[in-house]
C-alpha cells in the first residue's frame, strides 16, 4: 500500500490535529506538554520557521513547521521511542526520525549564536558579580563539570563509551553561570574519558589556557589590598589545579582555612550541578539511554542545551531543585607542572582571603 490506513488519518486523528488547538487554549497544559509557555513556543517557532518549511508536492503535503516542532519537543520532553511517537502522531517511524534530527539540527544552527555567544569582557564581569552575590566567591567566571548522558552501546565500540559508573555514555562538559545557563559546552566525548582530560583537549580548555576568551585581567579581591587574584573557573576534584581553575583541597586533614575554602567553592560549584538537574528534568530524554547513533545523540544534546538556555532566557522560571551527582574525590598528590604550582599559589590566596573579616561575608554564613 502507498500509505498505511492508520497513517492516512493523521490530518483528522493524529495527536497534533486533535490536541494542538486545545492545548493553546489552556496555557498550563501547553506548558506541561511542550515544557515551555505558548509565548516562548511562538517565539521559537518564528526563529525556526524558515528552516522547518518545506515545499508541498503533487504526491503529498509537507509536514508543517508547527507539527515538526511539536513532535521534536515531545520527543525531547518524554524520551518516547520513535515507534511510540509513530502511533501517537500517526506518522511513519522513519519520517519522525528525520523530523527530529532535522529540527534538532535547525535549533542548534539557528539559535546557538543567540543563546551561546562568545562572552565579552563585560559579560565575564557580570558573571563574576553573580557569583560574588549568590555564592560569595569573588573573581569566579563559571562553574565547570561534566555530565554523563546515557546511550545505547554503539556497535563495535568496545569499552570507549563505558564509564566509571558502569553504563555507556557520552559526556556533556559545561561551564555554567549563576542563572543556571550554560556559557560554553563541549559535547560528545567518550564516556570512558576523564573530565580533566576532556577539558584539556576541548576548545574551552585550550581557549582558557591560552587567554583567548577575553577574560578580565587579575583584580584585587573585594575590600582587599593584597596581590591581584586572577579570574578563575571552579571545578571538583576531577579536574587538575591551575591558575585558571580552582579545585577543592583534599578532604583529609583540613584546617579551618581549607575547610572554609572548600565550603565556599562548593557554593559556587553547585550552580552547574543544578543546571544539569534542570536540564535533565525538563528534557526527560536524558532519563533513559538514548537509542540513537552517537552522531545523532550529539545533535539531540546540542538542541537540548540550546533550548535550556532559550527557555531560561525568555521565561522567568523559579529556581528548581537539582539532583547533585556524586563524583569521585581526588587528591593533590598528582605531579604538578608550572601551571599547577601557580594554581596552588592562587588557591592559597583565596583561602587566606576567606578567613579575613572582609572575605568572610558574615551575613551569608
Amino acid at each position: 500500500m502507498w500509505v498505511h490506513p492508520i497513517i492516512s488519518q493523521r490530518a483528522s486523528k493524529g495527536q497534533f490535529a486533535g490536541l494542538y488547538s486545545d492545548l493553546r487554549a489552556h496555557p498550563p497544559k501547553f506548558f506541561n506538554y511542550c515544557r515551555m509557555s505558548v509565548a516562548t513556543f511562538d517565539r521559537l517557532l518564528g526563529e525556526l520557521r524558515p528552516a522547518l518549511t518545506f515545499q508541498d508536492t503533487n504526491m503529498r503535503r509537507s509536514v508543517s513547521p508547527e507539527e515538526r516542532l511539536i513532535i521534536t519537543l515531545r520527543y525531547l520532553a518524554t524520551g518516547h521511542s520513535f515507534s511510540a511517537l509513530h502511533f501517537e502522531f500517526r506518522m511513519g517511524t522513519s519520517t519522525i526520525a528525520g523530523v527530529v534530527r532535522a529540527t534538532c539540527s535547525a535549533i542548534w544552527m539557528r539559535l546557538k549564536a543567540l543563546v551561546l555567544p562568545h562572552p565579552t569582557r563585560q559579560q565575564w564581569l557580570d558573571i563574576a558579580q553573580g557569583f560574588l552575590e549568590r555564592a560569595q566567591f569573588p573573581n569566579c567566571i563559571g562553574a565547570l563539570d561534566g555530565k554523563h548522558i546515557r546511550v545505547k552501546k554503539p556497535p563495535n565500540s568496545g569499552s570507549q563509551y563505558y564509564n566509571y559508573k558502569q553504563f555507556f555514555s557520552v559526556v556533556l562538559l559545561a561551564l555554567a553561570d549563576t542563572n543556571y545557563r550554560f556559557i560554553i559546552v563541549d559535547i560528545g566525548s567518550y564516556g570512558s574519558t576523564a573530565d580533566a582530560r576532556i577539558f584539556r583537549a576541548s576548545r574551552m580548555g585550550r581557549w582558557l589556557q591560552s587567554n583567548q576568551l577575553d577574560v578580565p585581567q587579575p583584580a584585587n579581591l573585594p575590600g582587599s589590598t593584597g596581590p591581584p587574584a586572577p579570574y578563575v573557573v571552579v571545578g571538583d576534584e576531577g579536574f587538575a589545579l591551575s591558575s585558571q581553575l580552582m579545585r577543592p583541597f583534599p578532604r583529609r586533614g583540613l584546617d579551618a582555612k581549607r575547610r572554609t575554602f572548600n565550603y565556599r567553592l562548593s557554593r559556587a560549584r553547585r550552580f552547574v550541578e543544578c543546571a544539569f538537574g534542570i536540564l535533565t528534568h525538563k528534557w526527560r530524554v536524558f532519563l533513559s539511554p538514548i537509542q540513537l547513533a552517537p552522531q545523532n545523540v550529539n545533535v539531540v544534546i546540542k538542541a537540548c542545551v540550546v533550548l535550556h538556555n532559550y527557555v531560561r532566557t525568555y521565561e522567568a522560571t523559579p529556581d528548581e531543585d537539582a539532583q547533585v551527582e556524586s563524583l569521585p574525590s581526588g587528591s593533590d598528590t598528582i605531579q604538578l607542572g608550572r601551571s599547577g604550582l601557580a594554581g596552588l599559589r592562587v588557591r592559597e590566596l583565596y583561602a587566606d582571603y576567606f578567613l579575613t573579616p572582609i572575605g568572610s561575608f558574615p551575613s551569608h554564613q
